[in-house]
């Protein structure tokens, strides 16, 4: 029986391809609750909180700036996109752009901060512990006798 190798706390995906990944998951659960009630609900929120989470654990090391920037800047442009194209998602439906963006971020403010709020967390937790692993001195063999 072969053993696996203990994982690394490292993340495994560049910046670009997290930014790729969350906007394409975000993207997914909006198009999946629209069909499922029409605007985005509760639904979207637990999924936006948990892809945050998910993001930071799967970034890598160089790439934890971009990551501590991405879930605002995440939902700030679906639900811009969503005011242009589909402003009763997030809105009313005569809502313009900026009115729908602002009432979008205001009814998903709080899935917005827990899942930012996580992510930050994480970031700096593994920020701590890669710090901790790098200042530890390499392992010697020592004899006495």
């Amino acid at each position: 029986m072969s053993r696996r190798p203990a994982r690394d706390a490292t993340g495994t995906e560049s910046g670009r391809q997290v930014v790729a990944l969350g906007l394409a998951v975000t993207l997914s659960v909006v198009a999946l609750d629209h069909l499922m009630v029409g605007r985005l609900s509760l639904f979207f929120d637990l999924c936006f909180i948990t892809l945050c989470l998910g993001l930071a654990v799967r970034v890598t090391g160089e790439a934890l700036f971009v990551m501590s920037l991405l879930p605002p800047f995440l939902m700030l442009g679906v639900f811009a996109l969503l005011g242009a194209v589909a402003p009763e998602m997030i809105a009313e439906p005569d809502d313009g752009v900026v009115q729908s963006l602002v009432s979008g971020l205001a009814h998903h403010s709080t899935a917005l901060l827990v899942g930012y709020g996580l992510a930050l967390v994480t970031l700096a937790a593994r920020r701590r512990h890669s710090s901790k692993r790098e200042g530890s001195p390499a392992p010697t063999l020592s004899t006495s006798g």
